[in-house]
């Protein structure tokens, strides 16, 4: 069962970071304003979730990798704040528990990485 949490945590941040190539408009749209060139701080985040992801499988890079993981969830969090004050105006066809629903699960998967964070999972 570890070992398909494993593969399926890597499977899904690898393909969230390749969708920050393929549909870079989708991230571009929910980036808070204040930050600064959205464009390669979008590259960074999907470059660095598939890095991540790869590490995940990698038994030497896995505790360092899911720490990544965690500071990338860390680090987007904002987005997420801003999609949820912005609903209106950025989803305005989605009920609002949905966009709500997105901040605690940042922490379930926060909880998800941590799993892989000590020295007895290599």
């Amino acid at each position: 069962m570890r070992s398909l949490s494993l593969y399926l945590l890597s499977f899904l941040f690898f393909a969230a970071g390749l969708n920050h190539f393929v549909s870079p408009d989708f991230y571009l749209q929910v980036m808070p304003p204040y930050l600064p060139m959205p464009h390669i701080l979008n590259w960074i985040a999907g470059a660095a979730e598939m890095a991540f992801a790869i590490g995940l499988l990698i038994p030497k890079t896995r505790i360092y990798s899911a720490w990544g993981l965690i500071a990338v969830l860390i680090a987007v969090f904002p987005a997420n704040i801003y999609m949820y004050q912005e609903k209106e105006l950025l989803f305005p066809d989605l009920p609002n528990w949905a966009m709500a629903l997105r901040l605690p699960l940042q922490g379930l998967l926060i909880w998800w990485a941590y799993q892989f964070t000590r020295l007895g999972q290599r």
